[in-house]
């Protein structure tokens, strides 16, 4: 990344701390997959941001069909692991369960969620672009849909998911009552775990396989994906940052939600202000 001078005096740590981008995005390198293979992923995130439960077989035949190749299913399978998609499971899933993952229970079903604040959620997903691929982490208030805090990063281990709740905890002032995450192996991580008890914050996770358990922010990775990544596919991981932290930008402050009625924005809600609504006057 051009920002970071690695000749400079001061530290790479410091130097990613001033300019607040992600310590695990300096010395990105395009993936080492060929381009059809890169193409393949692309495809593959599209068909599944909108059929969750397609698995490598029906992906290896629709896409044969569709590029005019023909397509060995392991290929599929293999590139799906590295998107951090399981295809066993009916949800998009960016990370797996470890040897002995910490499981919690699901706690928000039938919860009236009625403030901000009470519940955040936080999930991973596949960003493609035009010579490689990174991944997104992001934090939503639940109730209010705004995204409190994001970081980019080219690998999916647990230090940038516990940035990215670290950087909430410090805009907003506050913690959640209770954190909703997927049941991967960063979000039963002891390091995870711990850092949720270190702030009295109550663990639930999805069921196995039902993305619907965390939909609000499997909403937003499709708004995302479908309104600004796949119609740019950014060149580069600056550009990449500079184009998601846009939309993010206008997904807060500027586009009213439908979760709201289409009256206010999420940042309003969080914020509890209200739209200005001005009426024409009558003649």
């Amino acid at each position: 990344m051009k920002m970071v001078d690695n000749n400079n005096r001061t530290s790479i740590r410091r130097q990613c701390a001033l300019l607040d981008i992600s310590r695990s995005t300096v010395g990105y390198k395009p993936v080492g997959e060929s381009q059809l293979n890169l193409k393949l992923m692309l495809e593959i995130d599209k068909i599944v941001m909108v059929s969750p439960s397609s698995g490598s077989r029906m992906l290896a035949e629709v896409l044969s069909m569709e590029l005019n190749v023909d397509l060995n299913r392991k290929r599929i399978r293999r590139l799906m692991r590295l998107m951090g998609i399981e295809a066993i499971y009916p949800k998009k899933r960016t990370t797996f369960p470890g040897k002995s993952p910490q499981i919690f229970p699901y706690l928000l079903k039938d919860l009236e969620i009625n403030r901000p604040n009470q519940v955040w959620c936080a999930d991973i997903t596949y960003l493609p672009m035009r010579g490689g691929f990174m991944y997104l982490v992001a934090v939503m208030d639940w109730y209010s849909r705004k995204i409190l805090s994001w970081e980019i990063s080219n690998t999916m281990d647990v230090s940038f998911c516990l940035e990215v709740f670290d950087k909430a905890v410090r805009s907003t002032g506050c913690v959640p009552e209770i954190f909703n995450t997927d049941q991967g192996s960063q979000f039963t991580s002891e390091a995870w775990i711990s850092r949720m008890k270190e702030n009295s914050v109550r663990i639930s996770m999805d069921g196995k396989g039902r993305w619907v358990d965390n939909v609000m922010i499997e909403r937003f990775w499709r708004s995302l994906k479908h309104e600004d990544v796949y119609l740019k596919l950014y060149d580069g991981i600056s550009e990449l940052i500079s184009g998601v932290g846009a939309y993010i930008e206008r997904y807060n402050d500027w586009r009213p939600h439908s979760a709201h009625g289409r009256k206010t924005t999420p940042a309003m809600v969080y914020d509890g202000r209200k739209l200005s609504v001005h009426k024409k006057k009558s003649a």
